[in-house]
Order: structure tokens, then sequence, then C-alpha cells
């Protein structure tokens, strides 16, 4: 992601790629198509311990970061999984450990974070479409659905976002409260899975709130800005091994005694590629930065990057898997994997036109 990594930096992420390599190669990506889960929890809980989880949330709570800024060094994690297609909760997981991070209480940090930062627990972000809540004594009844969620049924804890009188509030709810049900979704990735969630009359107590009700509307954008970011790291990942495989075949591929590379139609085609990807990297860089220190512009930077990333890195695989030939749209070769993932990616966490109107209705409420 930056043009310069520190030592530490550059060591995790070296680290990370080794550890993806050797436990979780495209190979094995295919085999957990038809896993429940799509990943497997040892898996998860050894990436937990390489850091994995624990860069949103402070040392005082069980996390760090290496730079002082945790997004900074968790992008790389997003981008080395974009790399491999892997598996894992990476955002959810994050978004919900950070929001406890900074606003749970003693009690649901203690409750919680520690099976999040070893990764024997999971958590879902049901951030982006909130459901609505009526008071109930001190608590609150929440109704209605949230979805698509990731990992919505593979959570123990679901983060909610609910509509009040009084604004946008946050409650952790138990995967197994009463009226809660979760429907799996089909996906096109073939290992990230979504969910419905519904609620029907669930009750929560106000123990259950994360930070004060009805002020959760900055909070929510925060965590938004979280998983665009590390969604762009991973859409940039993918775009970037995409294009390394795309060069590597052109070279060995011959055609009339000359290698597909040498064609200046071609060479065209892979400099406008090339184009797209260092601007997308830029981007994604400028969006983690603006996020990772609280700039002023971080909603917009951030939205910028996916309205922009969104359909070039897109666009851009799938020119690679065109310079491929019939063998690129085949199910054996591994482009449609990164194709799937990307796909995923621009759609969730809101589209490139959704997060283009939040720009520019931005722009327009400061005019």
């Amino acid at each position: 992601m930056e043009l310069e990594l520190s030592e530490d930096q550059a060591f995790f992420q070296q680290t990370t790629r080794k550890f993806l390599t050797a436990e979780c190669p495209l190979a094995t990506v295919r085999a957990l198509e038809s896993d429940p889960a799509g990943y497997s929890l040892d898996y998860w809980r050894r990436g937990a311990e390489l850091g994995w989880t624990s860069m949103l949330v402070a040392e005082a709570d069980g996390g760090g970061s290496l730079s002082g800024h945790g997004l900074l060094d968790l992008v790389l994690v997003a981008e080395e999984m974009g790399r491999l297609v892997s598996p894992g909760p990476l955002v959810p997981v994050n978004v919900v450990a950070s929001a406890l991070g900074r606003l749970g209480t003693a009690e649901q940090k203690a409750a919680v974070l520690p099976g999040l930062l070893s990764g024997s627990t999971i958590a879902a972000w049901c951030g982006t479409r909130p459901v609505d809540a009526v008071p109930d004594g001190d608590g609150f009844v929440l109704e209605g659905t949230a979805s698509p969620v990731e990992v919505g049924a593979q959570a123990q804890h679901l983060l909610v976002t609910a509509r009040t009188e009084a604004g946008l509030t946050q409650v952790l709810v138990p995967a197994g409260a009463p009226g809660l049900s979760v429907t799996s979704l089909d996906g096109l990735d073939l290992v990230r899975r979504f969910a419905a969630v519904r609620l029907d009359a669930v009750a929560v107590p106000a123990s259950a709130v994360v930070g004060a009700a009805g002020d959760a509307a900055d909070e929510v954008e925060r965590q938004l800005q979280i998983a665009v970011a590390l969604q762009c790291a991973e859409m940039v990942g993918a775009a970037d091994r995409m294009f390394e495989i795309t060069l590597e075949y052109l070279g060995d591929r011959y055609s009339f005694g000359r290698p597909l590379a040498s064609y200046q139609a071609l060479k065209h085609r892979v400099a406008d590629d090339k184009v797209w990807l260092e601007a997308c990297h830029a981007i994604a860089a400028a969006a983690a930065r603006a996020v990772a220190t609280g700039a002023e512009d971080a909603g917009d930077v951030a939205s910028a990057a996916k309205a922009w990333i969104g359909p070039h890195a897109t666009e851009l695989i799938q020119d690679c898997i065109q310079l491929h030939g019939g063998i690129g749209v085949t199910w054996e070769h591994d482009l449609h994997l990164y194709l799937r993932r990307a796909t995923v990616d621009r759609i969730t966490y809101g589209t490139p036109e959704e997060h283009a109107e939040r720009i520019a209705t931005r722009l327009l409420g400061a005019a």
C-alpha cells in the first residue's frame, strides 16, 4: 500500500504472505467452496496470532499496532488476502473489535474482545442497514432485517445498528438471542459467506448498548470508512496479482513464433491497465491514511477510493481474463477467483455509485 514500509511493516507483510501461501493457497480456497464457514477456525486463530485482529485495538485492551496507526498495518493484511483470494472475516471482526475498543464498556470488552483478538470467536457487523428500535424499559426491542451481513451465520456476536427517536444506536446482540434468525445467502465468492439477519422483537438490555444511545452516527460512519479502506486494499491486491499473472502469461505464450507480449496492440492494453493499477494503489493508500489519521475529509477520500477502485479493478481483471484468451474463462484457471472477489468487494459496503452519491450529497450540503 505505502511506497515505503517500516522494517516492522515489511516483515509483517512478508510473514502474512508466507503464511497465506503455505496455509491457504488457491487449491485450498477451491476446496473450501462447500465449507459452511468458508474458512478453518484454526487457520483464523493462527492469523490472529500474527496480529490480524488486534491492530485497531489499544494495547491496554490487548491489541497493538506496528506503526501507531493500526489501519495502515491492517491494510497490508487485506492486500495480501486479495492477492491470494484468502478467506476469513477480516473486515467484520476488526470493525467490531475497533468499536468495542473505543466505546465498549469494561464489561463488554471483557466479555467479547479476548475471543475476537485470539480468533476463537467471530463477530458480525450489521452496520450498513439499520433496523428499528423501540424503547423497552431501560433497553430496546429490535425489529427489522440487516442484509447482507458477512459471517452473519458464523458469528457469536452481532453489532447491530438501530434507528431510535434519539438517533442511531448500536447494540451487541448474542447469536442465540430469542427472535433472532439468520438465513444464509448464496454468494459469488467461493469462500465469503453472507447472511440475512432478521430481528423479530429481539429485546436487548441497556448494558448491550455500545457507546451512548442515539449518538452512534459518527461511529457508524467511521466503521464504514474502515470497512471501505480494507476493501479497497483487498481489491488492489487482487488486481495487482492478476496483472502479474497476465504479464507472465503474455511473455510465455507464443503466437506465430513471437511472444504475445511483443505485439504492440497488447502492449497498449497492458500499459493502460498499469496506469489504472497504479492509480488504484495510490488512492487506496490515500484512503487508508485519511481514515487512520482521522482526517477531516476521510469520508470523502474513502468514498472516492471505492468509487474509483470498484469499477477500475474489476475492469482491469476482466481485461486480464480477455488477454488470456479462451483459457481465461475456464473453471480450471484461477482467474475467475479474483474476479469473484473483486466483484463482491465492489458491491458490498456501498457500491461505487452509492459512494459517488455520498460525495455529491456532502458537496451539495456544503455549498
